[in-house]
């Protein structure tokens, strides 16, 4: 069973987002906060394995109250479209992905297994906007460095990174490719590798640097 903690400072939001949750037999909501602080607590109290987090919050906002727990619980943000600023400094806090709050239920609840286990989560209709929206410098070394990794890839590879880039999943990137799923997981842990990155979220924001300085 999946221990799960709700951070959100609307009280409706809250409580459906806990049915939601509580429906599936494999999670169960441990806890619920209404803003980064008791976030921080309900850590503290109930050690979940995922903190569903919003951002704008009052007392603690969600990217303080993320850089407080990452380590001791994986962090999945929900986010509208006008919050990317945000959503971009929460995953350089520690968060493991994002998903926009309107996403389906079982998009929501496929999200909390897949940062339980160690991956990341990024809903694809914000990720291409988030790219093109921020785009901080780097230090010519480090492009560099990113460039001729990036170059270093298989053709194959390449093909499997733009695509981790634009957000999508494993099975996507599958249909995508008429590949299994395993060759996926194989050509992901090698470009992971390549470009000394941990997760598919650093891809998207190594992505989006480089991007930045073409």
């Amino acid at each position: 069973m999946l221990r799960v903690v709700v951070c959100d400072d609307e009280q409706l939001l809250r409580e459906a987002l806990a049915r939601i949750i509580d429906a599936a037999p494999d999670l169960s909501v441990v806890g619920v906060a209404a803003n980064g602080r008791e976030a921080v607590t309900a850590v503290d109290r109930h050690a979940p394995d995922v903190v569903l987090m919003d951002i704008r919050m009052p007392v603690l906002d969600g990217i303080e109250a993320t850089r407080r727990i990452a380590g001791r619980a994986r962090v999945l943000i929900l986010t509208t479209y006008d919050l990317d600023s945000y959503v971009y400094a929460a995953l350089q806090a520690g968060a493991s992905g994002f998903l926009l709050k309107d996403a389906p239920s079982e998009r929501l609840r496929d999200g909390i297994r897949v940062v339980a286990s160690g991956q990341a989560v990024l809903a694809p209709e914000a990720t291409a906007r988030m790219i093109d929206a921020f785009r901080p410098a780097m230090p010519t070394t480090e492009d560099q460095r990113l460039s001729q990794a990036i170059g270093s890839l298989s053709r194959r590879e390449r093909e499997v990174f733009e695509l981790l880039a634009q957000g999508l999943a494993n099975d996507e990137i599958a249909r995508r490719l008429t590949i299994s799923r395993y060759t996926v997981k194989v050509h992901v842990s090698n470009i992971l590798g390549k470009l000394g990155v941990p997760d598919r979220v650093h891809v998207v924001l190594a992505w989006s640097r480089l991007r930045g300085r073409t």
